[in-house]
C-alpha cells in the first residue's frame, strides 16, 4: 500500500476540491473519489504501514488485514453507491461533510493503535453533525446539537480509557486487555456509537431530522464503524450477547409502534446492529464472520430502505405515515427497490440478508445459547412486520392521500437500482462475501432446514400482520423513549446549578462580611485614621468585586451559559472586525441581549447537562494524569 493513496485521505483531501467545481465536472469529481478509493483498498496487502513515532509509542494509519479489508470495501462500495443517490444535492457542504465521513470511517478501520482511531473517531463526529445541520431548521439544528453532545461523552470516554491503556504500557488496538476501568471506558465509548441501549437514543432523535443524503450516509457508517472496533477489541465479551439480543428487540418493539417512516427505519437500525454485536459477544469463528457479513449486507439493505422512502419524503414533503398512502400508483419502481431492501433485512431467502443473518443465529445454536436463537428470531419476526409489511403497506397502498407525486430524480433510482442489484446478488451467490470474512468459512445458508424454518417465519408474520391489520393502524402519537429523561431532567440541574451559586454567594457573603468587613470597619470607625480609611475602601472594593460582582456574573452566566458565550464571541467578533461588518454583529449582539437570560431548554434541549458533565470528565482526567 503507498502510504499516500490510504483511502481515508483520498476521501478527507479530495473534499477539499468540490467547492471549486461545478455541475458535470463536480458531478463526476465526486464519483471519481470513491472509485479511486476502491481501488486503493484492492491494492492493498496485509501489514502494517504508515507508522509514526510519538512519545515512546508507535502511531499505526495503516493496519491491513481480513477484518479491516472487509470494512474497507464496503464502505467504499457505499461511498459510490450514496454519491450516486445525492448527486442531486446543491449543497456542497453535504457532500464535503459526507466525504470527509467517510474518510474517517476508514480512518478508523485502518487504524492500528487507539489513539491514531480517536483522532479519526473524533473527526467522524464532527463531521456527520453537518449531515444533520444543512438539513437546516430549528429541529435539525437542535437533533445535531444533542447528537454531537451524545458524542463528546462516548469520545471523552474513549479517550479516558486510551490514557489508562497509555499507562499501562499499551495503545495496540487489538483484543483489548481487561485492565479494570480502561477496558470499560473504551467498551462505554464503543456502544454509545452502536447505539446500544441506553445509549442509543441520539439515533432516532437525530438520523430522522437529516437531510435525505445525510441519512443514508449517516446509517451506513457510523454505527457500522462501532461493529467494526468492537469486533476488534471485544471478541468473545459474553456481556456483548445479551446487549445486542437486547438491542434487537428493543429495536422492533420501537419500530411497530412508529408513525414517522424515517424514526421507524433509524429504530431498525439499532435491531440489525443488535444481531451484529451479538455475534461479536459469542466470539466464535462463525459469530464473528455473522456479524462482519451481516454488517456487509445491512450496509446495503438499510442504506437501500432509507433511500427509497428518502425519495418518497423528497418527492412528496411527507414522512409519516398517517400522511401517506396510495404513493405507489405515482411511485411503482421506488416501491419495487424499496421491497427489495426490506425483503433483504428480513432476512428472506435469495435476499442478501438471509446469508448473514442466519450465520449468528446458527452461531448461537452452536454455542447451546438457545434463548438468544429464540430472542433473535422473534426479532425477525417483528423485522419483517414493520420494514417489510407495515411500512410499504401504508406507505405505498392503505388509502388514497391525494398525494400526486412522480418517480423521483434518474440518479436517486440508480443508487437504489445499484444496492438493489448488490442485495439479489449476494443473496444468491455468497461465496464471494464470504471468501472476504475474517476467518475460513465453511457454512452452508441454503439447507433445507435453514430455507423452510425462515419461510415459515415470513409466512406466519405475513398472516398476522393482515389479521390483525386494523390493530396496526398508525396513529400520529409521538413514542416516549431514553431522550425524555435528558429532555425533560436537564431543567431539573439547571434549576439546582443556579439556586446552588446564589445559595453559596450569600452564605459566603455572610461569613466574609461577619469576619472581615464589619470587623474592619469598626477598627476603622475607632482608629479614624486616613491610613485605615484607605484600608477600609480597599477591602470594600474587594468587597464589591467578590461578593457583588463575580457572583452576579455567575449567577447571570448560569442562567443561559450557551447564550452568554454567544453574546461573548459575537463582541470579539465586533472588537477584531472591520467598519463594514461591525453594524452587522452589533445588531446582532443586541438581539441576542434581548433574548437573554432566555430559556436554555427551548434551544439546547440537553442544555448544559451533558456539556459541563463531559467539561468535569476531561478536566479530570488531565488533573488526575498532572
Amino acid at each position: 500500500m503507498i502510504e499516500w493513496m490510504h483511502p481515508a485521505l483520498i476521501f478527507i483531501f479530495g473534499a477539499f476540491l468540490i467547492p471549486f467545481l461545478k455541475g458535470r465536472t463536480r458531478n463526476i469529481y465526486l464519483l471519481l473519489l470513491p472509485v479511486a478509493a476502491f481501488i486503493s483498498v484492492l491494492s492493498m496487502s496485509p501489514g502494517t504501514y504508515g507508522v509514526i513515532p510519538f512519545m515512546g509509542f508507535d502511531l499505526v494509519f495503516g493496519r491491513v488485514d481480513k477484518l479491516s479489508l472487509v470494512f474497507g470495501y464496503i464502505f467504499s462500495i457505499m461511498a459510490f453507491i450514496g454519491t450516486v443517490y445525492g448527486l442531486h444535492a446543491r449543497k456542497n457542504g453535504e457532500h464535503i461533510a459526507a466525504f470527509i465521513h467517510i474518510g474517517c470511517s476508514l480512518g478508523v478501520v485502518f487504524a492500528g493503535d487507539l489513539l491514531a482511531l480517536i483522532l479519526f473517531w473524533e473527526g467522524m463526529a464532527f463531521s456527520s453533525v453537518f449531515l444533520i445541520w444543512l438539513k437546516g431548521g430549528n429541529a435539525a439544528y437542535n437533533a445535531g446539537i444533542r447528537y454531537i453532545l451524545a458524542h463528546i461523552i462516548g469520545g471523552a470516554c474513549l479517550l479516558g480509557g486510551a490514557f489508562l491503556y497509555w499507562n499501562s504500557g499499551t495503545i495496540e488496538f487489538d483484543a483489548l486487555q481487561n485492565i479494570g476501568l480502561a477496558f470499560y471506558l473504551v467498551l462505554i465509548g464503543f456502544l454509545i456509537n452502536a447505539a446500544v441501549p441506553p445509549f442509543h437514543a441520539w439515533l432516532p432523535d437525530a438520523y430522522p431530522e437529516a437531510s435525505v443524503v445525510g441519512t443514508v450516509f449517516l446509517s451506513a457508517f457510523t454505527t457500522k464503524t462501532a461493529v467494526y472496533v468492537l469486533a476488534r477489541g471485544f471478541p468473545g465479551a459474553e456481556i456483548l450477547i445479551w446487549m445486542g439480543v437486547i438491542m434487537a428487540l428493543y429495536g422492533v418493539v420501537y419500530a411497530v409502534l412508529e408513525n414517522d417512516a424515517r424514526r421507524l427505519l433509524a429504530y431498525h437500525i439499532i435491531s440489525q446492529v443488535g444481531y451484529m454485536v451479538a455475534g461479536v459477544g459469542i466470539g466464535t469463528e462463525l459469530a464473528i464472520n455473522g456479524a462482519v457479513a451481516h454488517a456487509f449486507t445491512n450496509i446495503l439493505n438499510k442504506a437501500l430502505l432509507l433511500m427509497g422512502i428518502g425519495s418518497v419524503m423528497h418527492m412528496t414533503g411527507r414522512r409519516k405515515l398517517t400522511e401517506l398512502g396510495g404513493v405507489f400508483k405515482t411511485m411503482p419502481v421506488t416501491f419495487v427497490l424499496y421491497m427489495i431492501g426490506g425483503l433483504s433485512i428480513s432476512a428472506f431467502p435469495l435476499f442478501s440478508g438471509f446469508v448473514s443473518k442466519s450465520m449468528v443465529v446458527s452461531a448461537a445454536g452452536e454455542s447451546h445459547t438457545g434463548s438468544v436463537v429464540l430472542l433473535l428470531t422473534m426479532a425477525s419476526v417483528g423485522t419483517f412486520l414493520s420494514t417489510g409489511l407495515k411500512l410499504p403497506y401504508y406507505v405505498f397502498f392503505w388509502k388514497d392521500s391525494g398525494i400526486e407525486a412522480k418517480e423521483p430524480p434518474f440518479n436517486m433510482l440508480a443508487g437504489m437500482g445499484l444496492a438493489a442489484f448488490l442485495c439479489i446478488a449476494i443473496g444468491v451467490f455468497p461465496a464471494p462475501l464470504y471468501s472476504l470474512l475474517p476467518f475460513p468459512v465453511h457454512y452452508e445458508p441454503y439447507t433445507p432446514e435453514h430455507v423452510v424454518s425462515a419461510l415459515g417465519v415470513l409466512l406466519f408474520t405475513g398472516v398476522g400482520f393482515f389479521a390483525l391489520l386494523n390493530l396496526l393502524t398508525p396513529e400520529s402519537t409521538i413514542s416516549a423513549d431514553m431522550d425524555w429523561f435528558y429532555r425533560k431532567k436537564s431543567s431539573v440541574f439547571l434549576w439546582f446549578a443556579r439556586n446552588l451559586i446564589i445559595i453559596g454567594d450569600n452564605f459566603i457573603g455572610g461569613v466574609y462580611k461577619f469576619l472581615v468587613l464589619e470587623p474592619a470597619g469598626k477598627v476603622a470607625y475607632y482608629c479614624s485614621t486616613s491610613f485605615l480609611q484607605r484600608i477600609d475602601k480597599i477591602l470594600n472594593g474587594f468587597a464589591r468585586i467578590f461578593l457583588d460582582y463575580i457572583p452576579n456574573a455567575l449567577t447571570w452566566f448560569s442562567r443561559n451559559p450557551l447564550a452568554e458565550l454567544k453574546i461573548a464571541g459575537d463582541t470579539f467578533l465586533f472588537i477584531i472586525s472591520g467598519k463594514n461588518i461591525r453594524p452587522q454583529i452589533k445588531e446582532r449582539i443586541r438581539e441576542e441581549k434581548a433574548l437573554y437570560p432566555g430559556d436554555i431548554i427551548k434551544h439546547w434541549p440537553i442544555g448544559s447537562t451533558v456539556l459541563w458533565v463531559t467539561l468535569f470528565l476531561l478536566a479530570s482526567l488531565f488533573i488526575y494524569y498532572l
